[in-house]
C-alpha cells in the first residue's frame, strides 16, 4: 500500500487527477488478497478511493494556484451540478455488480485514453464562455460517470475545458479543484450506501476502509504536491500523450480482468 500510496500521490498531482484511475486497480486486488467477499471488492475499491482523493485533491489544487493554473469561476459554476452528479452516480453505482463495475471502468477509460492520444493542443487558444445549459449538463455528466469510477473526474472535466479552449495545464489545475467536489460528496455516499447496506467488512464505514485511508493519505498528500510542481517543468503537448498512453494501459488490464473476473 504504501508503495503504491507513493505512485499515486505523485501522478495525482502530474496529471491533474485524485488518483482513482492508480488507486481503483490496485486496491481491488489489495482487498480480493485480503479475502473480502468479491460482491463488494469492488465498491469498496470505489468508496475508498474517494476518501483518499479528498485531501489529496486539496494539496494538489493549492499547488496548481501558486502557478495560476485554477480558474475558480469554472470550479464555482461546476460545483452544484457536479454534486448532483455524483448523487446520482452512487446510487447507479451501488445497484452494479462488481464485474459491471470493472467494465464499465475499462471502456471509459479507452473513451478517455484516445481523446488524449488524438486530441491536439490549441495555438493560443481563448476561453470561451460556458453557458448554463454546458454547465448543467457536463456537470452532471461529469459527476454521475466519475461515481461509478472512482475518480475525480479529472479525466471528464480536463477535456471539456480544452474543448472550451483552455490550456492543457489550466484544465488541469481546475480540474483538480473540481475533484475535491467530486470526491467529497462520493466518499460520503458510498460509505452511507454501505452501511444502509449492513455489509460485513472489518474496519470499514460503509464502503470506505479506514486502515487503507490511514495509510494512502499522508504519502499520496506529500507525492501530489511534489508532482503538481513536476509537471510545470513539461511541455504541455507532452502531458497529454503520456495521459492517454497511460490509461489506454489501464483499460487493457481492468478490460482483461473482467473476463477473468
Amino acid at each position: 500500500m504504501a508503495v503504491s500510496a507513493v505512485v499515486t500521490g505523485f501522478m495525482a498531482g502530474f496529471f491533474g487527477i485524485g488518483g482513482g484511475l492508480i488507486m481503483v486497480p490496485i486496491l481491488f486486488y489489495i482487498f480480493n488478497f485480503a479475502g473480502i467477499e468479491q460482491a463488494f471488492i469492488m465498491h469498496l475499491a470505489l468508496g475508498t478511493s474517494f476518501s483518499i482523493i479528498i485531501p489529496t485533491s486539496i494539496i494538489s489544487t493549492m499547488t496548481h494556484m501558486k502557478f495560476k493554473a485554477v480558474d475558480f469561476s469554472i470550479v464555482k459554476t461546476f460545483g452544484a451540478f457536479v454534486a448532483i452528479g455524483v448523487v446520482f452516480g452512487t446510487v447507479f453505482a451501488v445497484s452494479l455488480k462488481t464485474s459491471s463495475l470493472i467494465l464499465f471502468f475499462s471502456i471509459m477509460t479507452m473513451l478517455f485514453s484516445l481523446y488524449f492520444l488524438t486530441a491536439k493542443e490549441k495555438i493560443n487558444p481563448k476561453p470561451r464562455k460556458i453557458n448554463l445549459i454546458y454547465r448543467v449538463i457536463c456537470g452532471f455528466l461529469s459527476g454521475f460517470l466519475s461515481a461509478p469510477m472512482g475518480i475525480a473526474g479529472g479525466v471528464i472535466n480536463t477535456p471539456v475545458l480544452k474543448m472550451f479552449g483552455y490550456p492543457i495545464k489550466v484544465a488541469i489545475g481546475s480540474s483538480a479543484a473540481v475533484g475535491f467536489v467530486i470526491a467529497l460528496i462520493g466518499a460520503i455516499g458510498f460509505a452511507v450506501s454501505g452501511s444502509y447496506l449492513n455489509i460485513n467488512v472489518p474496519l470499514s464505514l460503509g464502503f470506505v476502509n479506514i486502515p487503507t485511508f490511514l495509510i494512502f493519505v499522508p504519502i499520496t498528500m506529500f507525492m501530489a504536491k511534489i508532482g503538481a510542481k513536476t509537471v510545470h517543468k513539461f511541455d504541455k503537448r507532452l502531458i497529454g500523450k503520456l495521459f492517454g498512453i497511460y490509461l489506454f494501459i489501464v483499460s487493457c488490464k481492468l478490460f482483461y480482468e473482467y473476463f477473468s473476473f
